[in-house]
């Protein structure tokens, strides 16, 4: 993986391996514009929601052994997409730390709660029983949600929660978590006037 920290709260990762090659830009102060192509249709769609909703500029190219499986190609763009938030984050001086947001898609409903903490971890939970399997746009497993926020908080060092509250559709319901997180990430990575320095009594986050 080659890492390059550009000025301001930008960051841009090349992950390489024998499984996928994956190239994520983004700059956590833009205004939600993206070009996404990730080879999975639904994926694409899913990022750029997640560009547009949290205001973070995105540019992510992927491709790999999607002829074998996608979850390869959609683990290793979640792994880059959470090292890039990391690195564009910098210090965390100033920032919001805590997001949180419920979003609706017409029938379903999701929670999401965001703590650039330095500490990852993931609690998700609520989705109806059988979301894991379903195949949703002829590629994507539902189990690979989970999987994607998994591979982002941990690589971005951050606390998320996730929860669906209601859902039939299993697109819906991607869509609702995918737009939560969005909206959490936003609050949580925007500078805040009345912060000085790291928003922890620790002093670091």
């Amino acid at each position: 993986m080659t890492v390059d920290a550009a000025r301001g709260r930008t960051a841009r990762i090349e992950r390489v391996t024998s499984e996928s090659k994956v190239l994520v830009e983004l700059d956590l102060d833009g205004t939600g514009v993206s070009s996404i192509d990730t080879t999975v249709p639904f994926y694409d769609h899913m990022l750029t929601a997640l560009s547009k909703h949290s205001l973070i500029d995105m540019t992510i190219a992927s491709s790999g052994d999607t002829h074998i499986d996608v979850h390869h190609t959609v683990e290793d763009t979640a792994i880059a997409i959470g090292e890039a938030l990391r690195i564009a984050l910098g210090t965390k001086a100033g920032i919001r730390r805590f997001g949180e947001a419920t979003v609706p898609l017409d029938e379903a409903l999701a929670n999401a709660v965001v703590d650039i903490s330095g500490r990852p971890f993931l609690v998700h939970g609520g989705e109806p029983a059988g979301q894991e399997y379903h195949l949703i746009g002829g590629h994507f497993t539902g189990s690979l949600t989970r999987h994607v926020f998994e591979a982002l908080a941990l690589h971005a060092q951050i606390c998320l929660h996730v929860t669906v509250i209601a859902g039939r559709d299993p697109h819906h319901i991607v869509e609702a978590q995918f737009k939560a997180l969005a909206r959490a990430l936003r609050a949580a990575v925007e500078p805040d006037p009345r912060v000085e320095g790291i928003p922890s009594t620790k002093g670091a986050l």
